[in-house]
């Protein structure tokens, strides 16, 4: 039992890195993954060409996480204006995050960090994930997150720097407060 506590434990802390520590003004982390459509997404092509805005998520179709979602969606034209991208990235398969935009008609792109490569890049605390079931339509489909990602989010200005950063996310809310920091950007 001892033994199984203390591999459980290291599985756990070896899924994060707390020497990971952004700050507001540190330089954003290059990082590539693999968005919903299961294309390369490189953050080198989108990273001080416009404001982006890095959201990271436990998981695709829960409450908090749906509505996080969904919220960032009808702001979308406000982002837009802006010239603001915006990126939700969560432990879920490539397969869960395609069905999550598809069924939510998200218009920015989701990414599946599978490993929590992107989040440990960020200092985002990881878990293990797991194996879910979910209603798409009429029928049932089984998907698989093998990571949890904690709830954090980073708006990366035009110069490539940290200029956001919440660790205490409001899921309803972010949407509104990621606004109200751009407003004081201008």
């Amino acid at each position: 039992m001892k033994s199984a506590l203390l591999l459980s434990l290291a599985i756990t802390w070896s899924l994060q890195d707390p020497a990971v520590d952004l700050k507001v003004g540190d330089p954003a982390p290059a990082f590539d993954s693999v968005d919903d459509a299961g294309m390369p997404w490189k953050s080198a092509d989108h990273v001080g060409k416009r404001i982006v805005v890095v959201y990271f998520y436990p998981a695709s179709f829960t409450g908090g996480c749906t509505g996080q979602a969904i919220a960032f969606q009808s702001d979308m034209k406000k982002f837009k204006d802006q010239d603001v991208e915006i990126v939700g990235v969560s432990g879920d398969a490539v397969k869960t995050q395609e069905a999550f935009k598809k069924l939510y008609k998200l218009d920015f792109a989701i990414l599946s960090d599978g490993k929590g490569d992107v989040a440990k890049q960020f200092g985002v605390p990881v878990k293990p994930g797991g194996k879910f079931k979910q209603k798409i339509g009429d029928t049932v489909e089984e998907f698989t997150r093998d990571v949890t990602l904690a709830r954090w989010t980073f708006v990366i200005g035009r110069d490539g720097k940290i200029v956001y950063k919440n660790t205490k996310v409001n899921p309803t809310q972010d949407s509104k407060a990621v606004l109200e920091i751009l407003a004081k950007l201008q």
